[in-house]
This record gives structure tokens, sequence and C-alpha cells, in this order.
């Protein structure tokens, strides 16, 4: 995992390391920097497969060619198989493989790319820029004078004196020629066709499986761990981990109450670890240290809304004890947008369950992806979220709602296909297979924090007052306000503000008054993210 910023049309040398000095982080290990015919590329380093010889910027043909790369490539073994015979390989990396691949093939390469990735490519003096299908690695990019800048984080754009910031789009690719192009949708709804349980189950059980393990790739000296909260999506994960890696690093988080009781999350988490046998490891915050960490929090995460917030503390402290252990480590994102596993689902017509999953899945790249990606890299941790591998994607559109929330032990439960999927197959004991769902929040035990403080810090006049002042931006809560006030403070830019639109100014209130329109309740769960 790494970090990547760049140009076209000018050789701006001076900005683009300027640029790279703002991602540390999300390369440590190695800095590269090549010019070639007006175009710059430049790249920082988290080592994870050719440790030793992946350094990047990758060139060919005499420097003429390039790449620079954030993102793993599952199936590159494959792939360079396919191109030995034609291309001489200088490393072992899986990033030079797209590089051939381009070489052969031209942008179209992206179709066979199995993995996480946002890249650019120069070759001669044409040149593209791609993200991955459903947009776990994040890329930007704007303009000065026509000139094209990219960048792996909204705070390395700042940098680049821009006019305004633009999400690239997930599933797209660019060229001068074609302008952006999109490869990849989410596949169309056909939940007619996979309506047997055993067959589900047994497609569920082999792809996801599958899905898991090709995410252990790594040199053998990069260690590999999962979160482990005690719920099902990250326990799943970490159970199948554990299959293939002795004495697993397995992580949770949480507090204690003004009791001295350990949060549901702690709790669980041991059942969990205790029957796969992990080296589990366990962070418990305080109060204190949450207020602590969460202007850091605000700042890194790039944004402002509430629902993000607060869920990206606890994942802040999952990631610095991960950090500690392991560069690589798996998660449980995606579970509940694609078996739908939010509260609010049970109460969908079930003839618009999948249809809201779907939704959920194309603007994931926005929400939750995006703080798992940004709480990981600043510990320089590489988050993996084989959830979103795009065969589990096909697969859950062809489920039907009444699998996937169903009736169980005289209650409706969320992503009951999933679990049956793993009943009686020993990766999991029943108590953790069928444990209710929680908040990542509500597990960790930190879910009313971030209201308490802004309520103690923020008078009603200043709550007003900052409302009034900025009336482009997304405050409907004291909560958001105060978040505002410190995000300000570290992206105080009009261009970074302007491209707010990506998360914060997605109206997150507006979005939720959509959804009541068609269910009852409380939606506050369709934003929080489920337990890790």
């Amino acid at each position: 995992m790494c970090g990547i910023a760049g140009c076209f049309g000018v050789e701006d040398t001076t900005t683009i390391n300027r640029m790279l000095d703002a991602l540390p982080h999300r390369g440590p290990d190695d800095r590269g920097i090549h010019v070639f015919n007006n175009m710059v590329f430049g790249h920082t380093r988290l080592s994870i497969v050719d440790v030793l010889k992946g350094h990047q910027p990758i060139l060919a043909n005499g420097g003429k060619c390039g790449i620079i790369c954030n993102g793993e490539i599952y199936n590159f073994q494959d792939l360079r198989e396919r191109l030995l015979s034609k291309y001489d390989f200088t490393t072992s990396s899986d990033s030079e493989v797209i590089l051939h691949l381009y070489r052969e093939f031209g942008p179209d390469c992206v179709n066979d790319l199995d993995g996480m990735f946002a890249f650019a490519i120069f070759d001669g003096d044409d040149y593209m820029l791609a993200r991955d299908p459903i947009g776990i690695k994040p890329l930007y990019y704007g303009y000065v004078e026509n000139n094209m800048y990219f960048s792996s984080e909204l705070g390395a754009m700042s940098l680049a004196g821009v006019d305004e910031v633009h999400e690239f789009p997930a599933g797209h690719y660019y060229t001068p020629k074609e302008g952006f192009v999109e490869y990849y949708q989410v596949p169309p709804i056909q939940h007619h066709i996979l309506t047997e349980v055993d067959d589900a189950c047994d497609l569920i059980r082999r792809r996801f499986i599958k899905a898991v393990k090709k995410r252990l790739l790594a040199d053998k000296e990069v260690h590999v761990g999962s979160f482990c909260s005690g719920g099902l999506d990250s326990s799943l994960v970490a159970a199948i981990a554990a299959d293939e890696i002795p004495n697993l690093h397995t992580f949770v988080v949480g507090m204690k109450d003004a009791m001295g009781e350990d949060s549901d999350d702690l709790k669980a988490s041991r059942i969990a670890a205790k029957h796969i046998g992990s080296n589990h490891h366990e962070y418990i915050f305080t109060e204190d240290e949450y207020y602590e960490a969460l202007p850091l929090v605000i700042k890194k995460l790039e944004t402002y809304d509430p629902s993000l917030v607060r869920c990206a503390v606890p994942c802040y402290f999952t990631c610095k004890c991960a950090a500690e252990y392991v560069t690589v480590v798996l998660t449980g994102e995606g579970a509940d947008e694609i078996f739908a596993g939010y509260h609010y689902m049970k109460n969908f017509p079930r003839g618009k369950i999948n249809w809201e999953a779907r939704r959920l899945i194309g603007n994931v790249h926005n929400i939750n992806l995006q703080r798992a990606d940004r709480m990981g890299m600043y510990f320089s941790l590489e988050l993996r979220v084989p959830f979103f591998d795009v065969a589990m994607i096909d697969l859950a559109m062809r489920i039907p709602p009444e699998l996937k929330i169903r009736e169980h032990n005289g209650a409706l439960i969320e992503k009951w296909i999933l679990r049956k999927a793993f009943e009686d197959t020993g990766y999991l004991p029943d108590e953790v297979l069928w444990r209710y769902k929680v908040q990542y929040t509500q597990g960790a035990g930190c879910e009313d924090l971030g209201e308490k403080i802004a309520h103690s810090e923020m008078s009603d006049d200043e709550y007003e007052r900052i409302a009034a002042e900025n009336p482009d931006a997304v405050l409907n809560s004291k909560e958001a306000a105060y978040y505002f006030k410190i995000f300000r403070q570290y992206h105080p830019q009009d261009s970074v503000l302007k491209s707010i639109g990506i998360w914060s100014g997605f109206d997150f209130e507006e979005e939720r008054e959509k959804v009541r329109g068609t269910v009852d309740g409380d939606l506050r769960h369709d934003w929080e993210e489920s337990s890790t």
C-alpha cells in the first residue's frame, strides 16, 4: 500500500515533492519520483510484495513508460505467467504486472485486474489513471491552467494549488483521448436466480473462503492479521484467515463503563479468539483518550460528518493497536452492504432491500471505505476487505432478500444467509455466529461521547453562528458543527472545501429523509458502521 502524486502537462517536481511530503504515512519504506515528457510521477511506498526490489515508479522501455500504484493485485501471479514470454520483468511486484498488461492491452487492462488499486501509467505521450471497481483505494484530481494533478489524499491535493478537487470515480479509467470511461458497475439485481438455501449457502461459503484467502497475499516477512470484534463479520474473516496463518494476530478495542464493566465487543471477541486460536490483542481506551484522539481523527479522516467520525475513533484505536504487530489487516467491511446487515433494512419492503443494498455499495467508497483507508494508512497499515470482492458482490445481487433477512429464534435477524452458510462448519461458535448485531460504536462503548463533548464545548449561539457562516456545509446538529470547527483548523483551503461534496457535503440527512419516506423509525444506523 502506498501514496501516489503526480501531474500531466508540466514538469512540476517542486509541487509533487511537496505533495509526497504530505503522504509519508502511506509509504514510510521508500520514496521515488520520475520525470518524462512533461509528466511527473511520485510515490511513497509501504513494502508488502517484493519488499526488496519493488521500488516505484517502476519503469520499462528505457524509462519511456512507467507506473505508480497504490493497492494490491491478488491475481498478479497468473497475469505475470501470461506476460513473461513477451515482457522483461525487473521486479516481482504486483504493480509491474499492471504496467506490462497495459502495454499488451491498453486501458482495457483494468478488466483483468482482481484487487484494489489506484494507479497512473505513462507510455510515451500516452497516459492513464484508474481506480478499482468499488473505490477501495482513494484517488483525487484537479487542474492548474489545464494541467492535471492527482494524489491519494485531499491533504496532498491542497498543496497543488488547484481551484477545485474532484474525486476520481470508482470503476473508471481516464485517458486524454477517451476522457473518463466506466469499466465497472455494481451488477444488476437478479435475485430470482438463487432461491434455494443450500445452493446459496454453498456458493457463499466457497466464494467467501476464497476471497479471504487471496487477501493473505504478502511476502513472508510481512505479517498479516485480522480485526476481530466478536461480531459476525470480522470474526468470520478472522476464523478463515486463522486456518491459513497459525497464531493469527487479532485485534479489538473497547471501553469500560462507569461500573468497570467491559464493553460488549471486548467480551464477545474473547470468545471468538479463543475458538479460532488466535493471538488476541485488546486496546481498552478511556474517555480522555477518545477526546484527545478526536481532532487528529477528523484531520486525517478529511471529513466532519458525525456518523463517519463516530466510527472512525474506535477504528483509529484498532489500527493503532494492530500496527504494533502487523502490516496488513483484514476487516469485516462490506457484509452489511451486500447481505442487508443494517437494522433499518428489516423495516424495508422485501422487494426493495436489494435495491437499497446496491445503492449502498455504489456509495460506500465515500463512506466506510474512506474511513478504513484513512485510519489504517495513518498508521501505515493496509486494510483489506474480502466482503467487497467483486465475485461476492455479484453473488449478493443474485440472492433474494428473503434469505438475507429472516426469522431466527422468533425474531428477524439480518445477514441470515451468511450466518446459515457457516453454520455447523466449525469456523465460529453459535454464540458468535448468531450474535445480535450491535453498531461499532455501541460495541466499543463510545456511542455518545462525540455528542457529549460537542454539547459541553459549544454553545447554542456558536452553533447558530457557524451554521449561518457556512451555508454550503451540512451542519444539522451541534455535533456536526463542532466537528466542522475542528475540520476547518486543518483544512481551510477553499479548493478542499469545494470538494467536500464528496463526503461532508453529501447530505446524509437528506438521504435519511428519502429512506424515511419508505420505512419508519430512526435511520441513524443507515450511516453507522457495523462492528468492524
